[in-house]
């Protein structure tokens, strides 16, 4: 029986289209057998007619318990939306970057063919990163739960209005101000939101948690990196009127009217991303980033063999 392999692409754009056309048929070339979810497969179809390489259909031919992998071929959006499907099935994710950043991508665009087969070799690692699990909570009442690979951000719901807030670490109060909004990451997240709220930026390695106030009137709104273990909250003060908003991953949604209280501790299921490459995470930082490097000469080295 052929290895499945899940092409997920984001089509509303045409590059992603096109790619993964050729993604689809380059991996049946190699004796794979290329998936595709029934909506993403008849926008092709209607936009292109029939694939070149004939795809089997996620949920009628197989299930997610059939696929080996899953390609994805967007920016960092599409991996997250990639990662709601999979997250439960536990099949890890290789993203090919169409997007600007791309963080959560391993390759791209360009690399596509080669990416294809490193996965006929299984010439791929698979790591898991830190997910959050999200519980909103008004008073005794549970309002809604929720996950994040990224971060879960706790923001004002009106663009004239501040929320007031308390952060708060395992069951501990901190600090209380007014802001809009505050970010709860993962190190994986620490590059995302978090990182255009100035929160530091943190190894995917590392296990920690992040809480990085956006906009804060006051004197001590530091971002905090705390343990793994810890259970991080911030509660919208009954005492003003305004609302708020959490947003998980950018992507999902809940209403937060005063007094909701949001809290996020580490996820039992963390989502995998395979990686073809064993690139230092320093050296993804300056490419993703473009960061300046000029002048770098490394450690000097000694003729006994040490350094410096």
């Amino acid at each position: 029986m052929s290895r499945r392999i899940l092409v997920l692409a984001h089509t509303g754009r045409r590059n992603a289209m096109i790619a993964a056309q050729e993604a689809c048929t380059r991996l049946h070339d190699l004796g794979l057998q290329p998936v595709m979810r029934p909506e993403e497969l008849a926008d092709i179809q209607r936009e292109y007619g029939e694939l070149a390489a004939p795809a089997q259909v996620l949920g009628d031919d197989v299930t997610f318990g059939d696929v080996e992998l899953v390609m994805v071929l967007g920016g960092d959006g599409t991996i997250l939306r990639a990662a709601e499907l999979v997250r439960e099935a536990d099949i890890p994710l290789l993203g090919v970057n169409l997007g600007h950043v791309g963080f959560l991508a391993e390759s791209e665009r360009a690399d596509l063919e080669e990416t294809v087969r490193w996965v006929a070799e299984r010439s791929y690692t698979v790591e898991e990163r830190t997910t959050i699990e999200v519980l909103v909570w008004h008073g005794d009442t549970l309002l809604g739960t929720n996950w994040a690979l990224n971060e879960a951000a706790v923001e004002k719901a009106n663009r004239e209005r501040m929320i007031e807030v308390v952060m708060e670490v395992d069951g501990r109060p901190v600090s209380s101000f007014g802001c809009d909004g505050v970010v709860l990451a993962t190190p994986t997240g620490s590059t995302a939101y978090a990182f255009s709220a100035s929160g530091p930026i943190v190894w995917p390695e590392v296990e920690a948690l992040l809480m990085v106030p956006i906009s804060a009137h006051a004197l001590f709104a530091k971002p905090l990196v705390v343990a793994p273990t810890s259970v991080l909250a911030v509660e919208l003060l009954a005492r003003t009127d305004a609302t708020g908003i959490l947003w998980c991953d950018g992507r999902r949604s809940i209403d937060l009217p005063p007094g909701a209280r949001v809290e996020v501790r580490r996820s039992e299921h963390p989502v995998r991303l395979a990686r073809t490459r064993h690139t230092p995470f320093s050296e993804r930082l300056v490419r993703k980033f473009e960061l300046p490097i000029q002048g770098w000469r490394g450690p000097i080295r000694h003729q006994d063999g040490g350094t410096s």
